[in-house]
């Protein structure tokens, strides 16, 4: 029998499906859940799809493992992922590698390399995105730490990750924190593209009044151009899945509350830190937030006064000018994001390949698009490309949707429909293409109260005024 090297402890539905995945090509596992009855279970319903050895408590767990042992923990992320580590700890052995699966805070998975190499063993930090579906079928993998280390389990993660072109959606990233990290600015830019998306939905069903089957329409036939996405594809599926208990239209049945588990957050935070304005990824965040105020929202709109109305003129010229404004959008969500791993990259010290990162996001994950490989194709031309927007490419597309891209934001805002998320990535391209801001009024101000000093624009050196 081939020696078991592989151990995965967390059989929640993601923990589940990756241990599922990885037997399924061909590589044992030993499977540990805290609470017995949820192993056995999987034991009896997943048997028959490869070798799966079950354990009773962490030091049978451990010990049915070969020697150098790789251990997946699949638990929530923070505390958890701790005490599952002071758990396994007494039973490991120097040459161990344990393996972080969740979405982990990258500073605390900076923390646990550091901690791990003290006591001989090696420990990864690795982004898994996809969703239940992609743990099962083939997720994109983001691993991160000891380059040693994810050598030792690299077979296992570029044989169950998604593949585009033939291409396994799965590099190494860099080290400590540097995988997780790339996953938490991927789940930030998909707050962004979502909330991109409902924003364009807002307009569409609001402003121009189009029923659910016209929605389903419209997102199916975006989907076979540029904008061809999962999360495009799904939203058209979306729209035609109908509510058994009410025989109207499920998503007219969900409450406009969204919520969140952290990672946007996290991404918005990281980018204040770094000094990068994220702002359409931030704005996305506060949407939800704004949405979480629901009660408080239904007493403001019957007391504050707004405007109402329709989209006037050619319907079908609507839906093609918020489909440029939805496309220059997402360009610099994108742009945004991958600035921010830009600035991580340099305040960390890790060796970030933008292109590699942009081709694993093509298959498997929740952001995966066709939109990637014009990323991917992007920084091969110019590995040190400072942002998207200067890219050839990217430059002309935003140029052709910009009058629509104008065009869509003043009308939203004629009609009272929020668009933060259309409306920052505006004001943020605006403000990257102007030359000249009005900083210098703002310098000026913090002399004059404060006597911070100011630079000027014909000599060098750091000045001070006196305003009066």
């Amino acid at each position: 029998m081939q020696p078991i090297h592989f151990g995965l402890t967390g059989l929640a539905v993601m923990g589940q499906n990756l241990a599922r995945n990885i037997a399924r090509h061909g590589f044992p596992v030993v499977v540990h859940n805290r609470t017995q009855s949820r192993t056995d279970d999987f034991l009896k319903l997943y048997t028959s799809e490869g070798t799966f050895t079950g354990s009773t408590d962490v030091a049978s767990f451990v010990n049915a493992l070969e020697r150098p042992r790789a251990i997946m923990i699949m638990v929530k992320a923070g505390q958890a992922v701790d005490a599952v580590i002071q758990e396994l700890k007494p039973f490991l052995a120097p040459g161990d590698v344990l393996i972080d699966g969740g979405n982990s805070y990258f500073l605390d998975t900076e923390r646990r390399v550091k901690e791990m190499a003290d006591n001989g063993l090696w420990f990864l930090g690795v982004g898994v995105s996809g969703g239940e579906e992609g743990a099962l079928n083939g997720p994109s993998i983001m691993p991160g730490g000891p380059i040693e280390a994810y050598e030792r389990v690299a077979s296992i993660f570029t044989s169950i990750a998604a593949r585009v072109d033939g291409v396994p959606c799965c590099a190494y990233i860099g080290e400590g924190g540097a995988g997780h990290y790339v996953k938490m600015v991927h789940n930030g830019i998909e707050y962004a593209d979502m909330q991109l998306i409902a924003e364009a939905y807002d307009l569409l069903k609001n402003g121009l009044g189009l029923d659910n089957d016209r929605l389903a329409e419209v997102f199916a036939r975006w989907n076979e151009g540029d904008l061809e996405s999962f999360l495009i594809e799904i939203t058209a599926r979306i729209f035609r899945v109908k509510d058994p208990e009410t025989g109207g239209f499920l998503v007219d049945s969900v409450l406009d509350r969204a919520a969140q588990k952290g990672t946007g957050r996290w991404t918005s935070e990281s980018a204040l830190a770094l000094g990068v304005p994220a702002t359409t990824i931030t704005e996305a965040v506060f949407a939800r937030v704004l949405s979480s105020m629901k009660d408080e929202r239904v007493a403001a709109s019957r007391v504050l006064p707004g405007p109402s109305g329709k989209v006037s003129g050619d319907p079908d010229a609507f839906i093609g000018a918020v489909r440029d404004a939805l496309y220059a959008s997402k360009i610099v969500a994108y742009a945004q994001g991958f600035d921010q791993m830009r600035a991580a990259a340099q305040e960390y010290g890790w060796r970030l390949n933008m292109g590699e990162i942009a081709t694993i996001w093509r298959g498997g994950c929740i952001i995966r698009a066709r939109f990637l490989n014009r990323i991917r194709d992007a920084y091969a031309e110019r590995a040190d490309l400072p942002n998207l927007l200067l890219a050839p490419y990217f430059t002309e597309a935003v140029a052709t949707a910009q009058e629509n891209w104008r065009r869509v934001i003043a009308e939203a805002v004629r009609l009272g429909i929020p668009t933060p998320a259309f409306s920052s990535a505006l004001a943020y391209y605006d403000g990257y293409r102007r030359e000249h801001l009005p900083a210098n009024l703002t310098q000026a101000q913090r002399d004059l109260f404060g006597a911070h000093t100011f630079e000027r624009t014909d000599r060098e050196g750091a000045f001070h005024a006196t305003w009066e």
